[in-house]
C-alpha cells in the first residue's frame, strides 16, 4: 500500500505517520509525506527513521505538481488544513485522477459540496471518504454503534473533552490548528433539530453533563463540525425517524476562557487582512506567530501534565419496544504508547481508517465514516492503541 499525504509535515499528519510505520499497523509500503517545507520534511524524516517514508517538497497551489504527486498512490490523504483553501481543489484532482482520497474533515466546511460530488465518483469508480480523525471521524463510528443498537431512534448526541491534570501551565497551548479552534468558538453551526438542519449560534446549545472522574461536571456547547452534516441522513439511521443529531465540545475550562477573549477581541475573524504599520497581515498569521514564540520561550516552564480525553455519543430510542438509551464511549488516559503524538486520537484514527479502506474492495462514491466502517471491526483497531472502549445499552424503563 502507497500512501501519499499532503501537508504531511504538520501535526496530525505526522502523527498519521508515526501510527502507519508502527508496529500495530501492516500492509504498508511506502509513505511520501509531501509539505511545503523543506526543513519540516527533513526533521521528520530524522524523527521517524524508517525506509518506508519518503517526502517531497510540494506547492498545494500548483494543480500539476498535485497531479504528479497522485500519479503514484495507491490513496491520498488530505491533511492540508482546511482553512489553507485547498481542501476542494485536492478532493476534484483525486477525482480526475482515480486516486482514493481521505481527509481529517474540516468543521463541515466542505462536507455538504463533498457529498454532492458522490455521483460523479461513482461513476468514475473512485472512492473518498471524508472526515476521518477522531471528530470526526471516531464520533460517528461512535454515533453508528449506538443507532446499530436501536430500532428506532429519537436522538444522538455527541460529546467531547479533554482535560489535563497537573500543575497549570503558564502557556496557552493550542489542541489543534489554531484557525479551527477560533472558528469552534467564533462561528455559528450546523445542528439537527426537530428533524432538519438549524443553524444556532457561535457557543450556544450549553449543557453540563456529570461526567466520571476526573471531568466531573462538565459544560458542553454547541460548535460548528460535520458530523450533523452526514449522520441524521446516513443509511441504516435516517429510516429509524432520528429527530435530533448534535455535537458539543468542552475544552478545559481555562484554556475556553482563554479561547473565548480572543474571539471577543477580534481573533473570530481571523482571515482578513488588517493595516498595521509597515503593511498588512492576517490575525491568524499574527496569532500563530505570538503563540509559537511564547511556547519556545516558555518551553522549560510548560509543567508536565496528564491529558484525558472522552468521546462519546447518548442514543435514545427504542430497542424490541423498550425506551432504550445506548452510550457509547471511548477514554483515552496518559499511556507511553502517545508520547510524540500531539492528538494521538486523530492520528492514529486517521491511520486506522486509511488501512480498513485499503484492506477491503474499495466502495465508490463520497462517504462518511458512519456509512463505510463496521463499528465492530474499527473500535477494535481503537482498543489496540490501548483506548478504553464502552457500549453500554439501558432499558430507560427499568430505572
Amino acid at each position: 500500500m502507497r500512501i501519499l499525504i499532503l501537508g504531511g509535515a504538520g501535526l496530525m499528519a505526522s502523527g498519521t505517520i508515526r501510527d502507519l510505520l508502527s508496529d500495530l499497523s501492516c500492509g504498508i509500503t511506502e509513505v511520501v509525506a509531501a509539505d511545503f517545507s523543506p526543513d519540516r520534511l527533513a526533521a521528520l524524516q530524522a524523527e521517524i527513521q524508517d525506509p518506508r517514508l519518503k517526502t517531497r517538497p510540494i506547492d498545494v497551489s500548483d494543480k500539476a505538481d498535485v497531479m504528479t504527486a497522485l500519479a503514484d498512490c495507491d490513496l491520498c490523504i488530505n491533511g492540508v488544513p482546511t482553512f489553507a483553501g485547498h481542501q476542494m481543489a485536492i478532493f476534484e484532482a483525486c477525482l480526475e485522477t482515480g486516486r482514493t482520497y481521505v481527509d481529517y474533515g474540516g468543521m463541515g466546511v466542505f462536507t455538504v459540496k463533498q457529498k454532492a460530488c458522490a455521483a460523479q465518483f461513482e461513476a468514475a469508480g473512485v472512492t473518498a471518504v471524508i472526515g476521518l480523525g477522531a471528530d470526526p471521524g471516531l464520533s460517528n463510528i461512535l454515533c453508528r454503534a449506538c443507532a446499530d443498537r436501536l430500532d428506532s431512534i429519537e436522538r444522538i448526541n455527541l460529546y467531547w473533552t479533554a482535560t489535563r491534570l497537573g500543575p497549570e501551565s503558564p502557556v496557552l497551548e493550542p489542541p489543534y490548528a489554531v484557525s479551527t479552534v477560533l472558528a469552534e468558538f467564533s462561528n455559528p453551526s450546523q445542528q439537527f433539530l426537530d428533524g432538519e438542519l438549524r443553524e444556532v449560534p457561535a457557543r450556544g446549545g450549553v449543557e453540563v453533563v456529570e461526567l466520571p472522574e476526573p471531568w466531573g461536571p462538565t459544560t458542553f456547547m454547541f460548535s460548528q463540525h460535520s458530523e450533523p452534516l452526514t449522520i441524521p441522513f446516513a443509511e441504516g439511521i435516517a429510516e429509524k425517524g432520528i429527530r435530533e443529531m448534535t455535537w458539543r465540545l468542552a475544552l478545559p475550562a481555562r484554556d475556553q476562557e482563554a479561547w473565548i477573549g480572543l474571539v471577543r477581541a477580534g481573533f473570530g475573524d481571523f482571515d482578513t487582512p488588517i493595516t498595521v504599520p509597515g503593511g498588512t497581515v492576517k490575525p491568524i498569521d499574527v496569532l500563530q506567530a505570538v503563540m509559537a514564540r511564547n511556547i519556545e520561550k516558555q518551553r522549560d516552564k510548560i509543567p508536565e501534565g496528564e491529558g484525558h480525553e472522552i468521546h462519546f455519543a447518548v442514543g435514545h430510542g427504542l430497542w424490541q419496544g423498550r425506551a432504550t438509551v445506548v452510550t457509547a464511549r471511548v477514554i483515552g488516559r496518559p499511556d507511553p504508547l502517545y508520547d510524540g503524538y500531539v492528538d494521538a486520537a486523530t492520528s492514529m484514527n486517521m491511520s486506522i481508517a486509511v488501512q480498513q479502506i485499503l484492506k477491503a474492495p474499495l466502495r465508490p462514491g463520497v462517504w462518511a465514516a458512519e456509512e463505510y466502517f463496521d463499528p465492530t471491526t474499527y473500535l477494535a483497531e481503537v482498543r489496540r492503541r490501548r483506548y478504553q472502549v464502552t457500549i453500554e445499552t439501558r432499558s430507560v424503563e427499568a430505572e
